[in-house]
């Protein structure tokens, strides 16, 4: 996965928004509404890694399946965060769904159409 493709992908879920609250070298995607950080990345870092929010239990079987390309959130919850290496050892596809589930994770709740 490029740079690019990472930024266009968390920018395609929906009310993403990409900030740069800790300087212009790490991108930090929120969702619009709660604020809430899903991912963070340094788009030009040797080698690209993103970091995201993850169910614990899957944290911990992704990190026995990817021993070196998944490891604990760097510099965040060890417990809920996990970084992942984008060398192609991790399959995008499998970064994608990461992804999304860490923004389905954050993301504003919906409010429920009132019953009629």
């Amino acid at each position: 996965m490029t740079p690019d493709a990472l930024a266009d992908f968390c920018l395609s879920l929906p009310q993403a928004v990409e900030t740069f609250p800790f300087g212009e070298v790490t991108s930090v995607f929120k969702t619009q509404g709660n604020g809430k950080i899903f991912a963070l990345t340094a788009l030009a870092g040797e080698p690209l890694t993103v970091s995201l929010k993850c169910d614990p239990e899957e944290s911990r079987a992704l990190r026995e399946e990817f021993p070196g390309q998944i490891t604990p959130g760097y510099h965040l919850n060890k417990r809920h965060w996990i970084t992942i290496v984008l060398d192609g050892q991790v399959e995008d596809a499998l970064v994608e769904q990461l992804l999304s589930d860490s923004h389905a994770l954050v993301r504003p709740k919906v409010p429920r159409a009132p019953v009629r």
